[in-house]
C-alpha cells in the first residue's frame, strides 16, 4: 500500500464500486482507487485476441465468443462485470488490447502521445476511467512534482517558432493543438503506478473542477507482452 503522505494524500482508497462513485475530489486528491485483488486468466483472453495492428478493441460478442478454461472464464466473467456496472452509471468502456500505443514524431521535442504525462480535458463535468488487468500499468504524477510544458522556457521559444499566427493568439494555438495538457516530471519526481486489478477514476480538466486534474501515462510495454486495459 502506498503512504499516502508521500504523495501528499493524492488517492483515496475505497473497497467498493458505490463508494468509488460517489467519493469526491477534494484538496490535493485528484484520484479514486478501488483497490481489489482479481483472480482469473487474464492472459489467456489477451493470448487469443489476435491483433492486425498495434492495439485492438475487445468488443462484447468477440469476448463472450472466446473458448476458455474454468480460470479465464473467470477473468471474463471480471469484465462482463466492470462493463456492466460502468455503462449502467452511463459511462462507456472500452477493452482495449495494446501492443504499444502509437509514436507522436510531428515535434520530436514535444511529443504528445500517452506516454507523455498528461491531462485529460472535457467539456462537461466527467472523470477518466482506467482498470489494467494485464501487463505494465499505468502511472500518475503528484501535481507538486511535475512542470507544465509550455511553461518551461527552452520548450516556450521551440512552440513559438512553430506558431504561425498573432501573438495574441499563442495560448489558444496551445491549447488547440494540446500542447497544454502535457507535463514534464520534476527532478527526483516518483511516478505512482496504479497497480492491477484496481479500478481508478481520474480528476480531468472540466469546466467548475474543484481539484486540479490528475496527471497520468502509459507505461512503456515490456518487449512482446500486451495489455489488457479499461477505459472510459
Amino acid at each position: 500500500m502506498i503512504n499516502l503522505s508521500s504523495v501528499e494524500q493524492q488517492i483515496q482508497y475505497v473497497t467498493n464500486f458505490q463508494d468509488f462513485l460517489s467519493t469526491p475530489f477534494h484538496g490535493n486528491s485528484n484520484a479514486i482507487c478501488w483497490t481489489r485483488k482479481l483472480m482469473g486468466g487474464f492472459s489467456e483472453i489477451v493470448n487469443q485476441v489476435s491483433l492486425n495492428e498495434n492495439m485492438a478493441e475487445l468488443h462484447l460478442d468477440e469476448l463472450l465468443e472466446l473458448q476458455l478454461t474454468g480460470q479465464g472464464q473467470l477473468a471474463r466473467e471480471i469484465l462482463l462485470d466492470d462493463l456492466k456496472v460502468l455503462k449502467a452509471h452511463g459511462a462507456s468502456p472500452t477493452l482495449n488490447v495494446i501492443q504499444s500505443y502509437e509514436r507522436d514524431d510531428s515535434y520530436p521535442f514535444f511529443p504528445t502521445d500517452v506516454y507523455s504525462f498528461h491531462v485529460d480535458r472535457a467539456p462537461i463535468p466527467v472523470d477518466t476511467f482506467l482498470c489494467t488487468y494485464y501487463g505494465e500499468t499505468s502511472e500518475i504524477l503528484p501535481n507538486s512534482q511535475a512542470e507544465q510544458k509550455v511553461l518551461v522556457p527552452e520548450i516556450r521559444e521551440e512552440l513559438k517558432k512553430l506558431h504561425d499566427g498573432a501573438a495574441g493568439y499563442f495560448e489558444s494555438f496551445l491549447s488547440e493543438q494540446f500542447f497544454d495538457l502535457h507535463y514534464l516530471a520534476k527532478a527526483n519526481a516518483q511516478p505512482i503506478s496504479l497497480g492491477l486489478g484496481h479500478l481508478c477514476r481520474l480528476a480531468t480538466d472540466h469546466p467548475n473542477s474543484k481539484v486540479p486534474p490528475c496527471i497520468h501515462r502509459a507505461p512503456q510495454e515490456k518487449n512482446g507482452q500486451k495489455r489488457l486495459l479499461l477505459i472510459c
